[in-house]
């Protein structure tokens, strides 16, 4: 690798990338359109949202019920996952102008429909298809475009900052989207944010862009460590790379570091509301607790990033999720005792593993597989994002069946553990060509 910094189109690059993210991550903010749309009374009432006010109704909009409303946002997330393959390819085929761009206006598009269209299937449509697809394309193109002007050196940094856009996009659009559904309704609100979708995609994905052919990335200074020193220096096919057995370790070490996260994610507020009894004011503002886990989901991507540059990926995941588990094993007390600050410091933490998980494994990938085709192939890996899923609906049957939640922590830090032991076995595969 040459000496010297990286030029500062690189750090344009990066930017750009988080850009194109905090609008993906409308998916995050999914909950604030999903209370909106389930039908507006319990026992003849108006239903009252958590300050005790009522939800407000749209003339013209088809209500849902609470299954119905989930199935735009557990769509979105399957197709993301799926489209992420192909997106890879057209950012590795056609560079990330291209990807991130046909991403935003997929999900401008969709956002648009769902709004204009003001029933179940326009949100099936609109949100779940076009919104995945969009996301898929669309995320599959800057983190692959900005490792490219980098070292491994700095791998894990650029990649937690790209993706931080994403997870923190929840912390401007629940707050915009709430604002826009009272001031111009559930339709203005879909299409407003539909058109700044597509303004800032198009903007910042025109600066998204590759190094010239033969540019060589800065090297560090003084000898290689951590993360640098375990990088392959061979760009390896998608081909190749699904015959190995490491292409399937970070597909698993994916599995665990996602399974965990949305876990939580998806029981922050009642995990709050059943700790909280004495506090009222927590009670009725339980989404304090999943606000404060978007913040620290998108730290937990920069953070996370930064020390596996300096420590290693395989360290870096280790602390990661031994702690979580730690905490995870702790929470079902931790809740019966209604002791908040460690609530709070529990919930950060499987946050913030969640989160560096989605700056590890593209970093991971690159490490093992190398930048030129990191495109295709870290979509691929990111299939194991999307099987994480699972553990929250198995949580969900576990409640369903125990009346609690404790079995599902337990076995959520099980799989990190295991997480754990592959992520120390699995080192990158050599090369036939080494």
């Amino acid at each position: 690798m040459a000496a010297g910094k990286v030029p500062a189109k690189a750090w344009r690059v990066v930017f750009s990338g988080t850009a194109i993210n905090l609008c993906l991550g409308i998916l995050y903010a999914w909950s604030v359109w999903a209370k909106y749309l389930k039908v507006p009374t319990v026992e003849g009432k108006l239903a009252l949202d958590m300050v005790g006010q009522p939800i407000p109704q749209f003339p013209g909009w088809e209500y849902l019920s609470a299954a119905q409303a989930s199935t735009p946002f557990s769509l979105c997330v399957i197709i993301f996952a799926l489209l992420m393959i192909p997106g890879g390819r057209i950012q590795d085929r056609l560079g990330p102008k291209v990807g991130a761009i046909t991403g935003g206006l997929f999900l401008a598009l969709g956002c648009i429909i769902a709004g204009l269209s003001k029933s179940y299937a326009g949100l099936i449509i609109g949100f779940g298809i076009f919104g995945g697809i969009g996301m898929g394309i669309g995320y599959a193109a800057p983190t692959p475009a900005a490792l490219k002007w980098f070292g491994p050196h700095q791998r894990g940094l650029v990649a937690g900052l790209v993706v931080s856009g994403y997870g923190g996009a929840a912390l401007y659009v629940s707050p915009l989207g709430e604002f826009l559904i009272r001031t111009t309704g559930l339709t203005g609100s879909f299409i407003w944010l539909g058109i700044l979708f597509a303004v800032v995609t198009i903007i910042a994905g025109s600066m998204l862009a590759w190094p010239e052919p033969g540019y060589v990335p800065p090297a560090a200074p003084g000898p290689a460590t951590g993360a640098a020193k375990a990088a392959t220096v061979i760009d390896w096919n998608p081909s190749e790379m699904i015959k190995t057995w490491q292409f399937y370790a970070l597909v698993w070490l994916f599995i665990a570091t996602t399974q965990s996260g949305l876990l939580i994610i998806a029981n922050a507020a009642p995990i709050l509301g059943k700790a909280a009894k004495g506090t009222p004011f927590l009670v009725s503002n339980a989404w304090i607790l999943a606000s404060y886990g978007g913040l620290i989901n998108a730290l937990g991507r920069i953070g996370t990033g930064k020390y596996s540059d300096i420590i290693g990926r395989d360290n870096a995941y280790t602390i990661n999720c031994l702690v979580s588990a730690l905490c995870l094993f702790l929470l079902p007390w931790i809740i019966a005792s209604g002791n908040l600050f460690l609530l709070f410091l529990a919930v950060g933490i499987a946050y913030w593993q969640y989160g560096g998980g989605l700056s590890l494994l593209p970093s991971y990938t690159a490490d093992f597989f190398g930048p030129k085709n990191l495109g295709m192939n870290y979509g691929l890996v990111f299939l194991g994002w999307g099987l994480g899923f699972f553990m929250t609906r198995l949580g969900g049957t576990i409640e369903d069946i125990t009346g609690s939640l404790r079995w599902a922590f337990y076995l959520s830090a099980i799989v990190l553990i295991i997480g754990v032991i592959v992520a120390r076995a699995a080192k990158r595969p050599m090369h036939v060509t080494e």
